[in-house]
């Protein structure tokens, strides 16, 4: 008997204020979970955690910059703390710097890998060591990465951002394998969004379009749709409920895996 009811579990989102992540927590509250909005913006995860508040749902918000170790090790006994607990992670947060390789930015190339890559790694490090037996919450977990369809693609203008996505596919997989091999009762996976008209995604449209890649931000869509079996552009609830069957019960066998969520794109 499979179930995608997650009552009891405390889930922490990250980049959770607004977006795709804001949704995220939508929907893993919607199935039961209490949730906390982890983002440096103070002011809209605030915000958003009032939101599901006034929905009925349990929800917290925690100030969290995910590239910075003291920021995590702050955080997390807050979540265990206000939360009752702390059994499932989304490794949302990440950004993206439209760029042509021959003009890439040194330092956005770093701030892609702080933000993607080092990021999801330390989350994967604080929860493995609050979930696993011996740390404070004890219980095991999930975790849900996320990744892009850039990680499977080959779109112009995202090189950067596509080979980070890449990158936490091999971190969620070679992280399941230590979870699984010295028994932390962590799954770990992740999931490849399509493009989503959020304001990250309509940023990426624009952007496309003013270095010269297509004559408008609509025709940057329009190439996106265009590769896409679907037809259409991928919604924040599409996503969402991707992550609520990884974190449930129904996905209870499933760990090191890549679920597309892409209409086909990436295919």
């Amino acid at each position: 008997m499979t179930s995608y009811d997650l009552s009891g579990r405390r889930a922490l989102v990250t980049g959770g204020a607004r977006g795709l992540g804001a949704g995220m927590a939508e929907a893993l509250a919607a199935a039961g979970a209490a949730v906390a909005i982890g983002d440096v913006l103070e002011d809209d995860g605030k915000q958003t955690a009032e939101s599901l508040r006034a929905k009925g749902f349990t929800a917290e918000f925690v100030k969290l910059d995910i590239t910075d170790e003291d920021s995590w090790a702050a955080a997390v006994p807050e979540v265990i703390s206000s939360l009752g607990g702390f059994d499932l992670l989304v490794n949302n947060a990440g950004v993206e710097i439209t760029s042509l390789v021959a003009d890439l930015d040194p330092a956005d190339v770093r701030r892609m890998l702080d933000v993607n890559v080092l990021g999801t790694a330390l989350g994967l490090k604080h929860a493995f060591r609050a979930m696993r037996p011996d740390g404070p919450a004890g219980n095991g977990g999930a975790v849900v990465n996320i990744a892009s369809v850039a990680a499977t693609i080959a779109f112009p203008g995202i090189s950067i951002y596509s080979a980070t996505k890449s990158a936490i596919d091999r971190l969620t997989r070679v992280a399941a394998a230590e979870s699984g091999k010295l028994g932390y009762g962590v799954r770990v996976n992740c999931i490849y969004p399509g493009l989503t008209p959020t304001a990250m995604g309509n940023q990426l449209a624009a952007d496309c379009a003013e270095i010269g890649l297509f004559p408008s931000p609509e025709e940057a869509a329009k190439a996106v749709v265009d590769l896409t079996p679907q037809g259409r552009l991928g919604q924040v609830d599409d996503m969402a409920d991707a992550v609520v069957f990884l974190a449930s019960g129904a996905a209870k066998y499933i760990t090191g895996a890549g679920l597309a969520v892409d209409g086909g794109m990436g295919s």
